[in-house]
């Protein structure tokens, strides 16, 4: 791992986008279990990553408000 750097959304850490040896490829690394289905996955501009992980994120979050106040 030569670098990387962390994805925080709304305060909580989610994962980490990892530069591989080839100096291009960035991987994902996912620690939250709301983004996992994005766990190891290999892209090019981690700015649209990190876009559908913030989404990803909120979309769990807000469901799961939802899901106690409903209970």
């Amino acid at each position: 791992m030569l670098e990387s750097h962390i994805i925080e959304i709304d305060g909580t850490f989610v994962g980490a986008v990892i530069v591989e040896l080839d100096g291009k490829t960035r991987r994902f690394y996912a620690t939250h279990d709301s983004v996992r289905s994005f766990h190891n996955r290999s892209l090019s501009h981690d700015d649209d990553l990190t876009q559908q992980v913030a989404l990803s994120f909120r979309r769990t979050s807000l469901s799961r408000q939802l899901t106690v106040e409903f209970n």
